[in-house]
């Protein structure tokens, strides 16, 4: 026999889980101190600087 699920209820705890995987995401996005950020900053800058000073220049055939 079939197993009765009371659709309301269903339909809450799925709200709840896509809830709680949004909070996951957002936690991964949002969640840093600024230490961190200006870390990640920084070693952008750096890395964009270095490439930048190893290009060739345009004139140079």
């Amino acid at each position: 026999m079939a197993e009765i699920v009371n659709l309301r209820q269903a339909r809450k705890r799925k709200a709840r889980a896509d809830k709680e995987a949004r909070a996951a995401e957002n936690r991964v996005l949002f969640g840093r101190t600024k230490a961190e950020r200006d870390k990640t900053e920084a070693e952008k800058t750096l890395t964009e600087r270095r490439l930048d000073g190893h290009k060739r220049d345009e004139d140079t055939p």
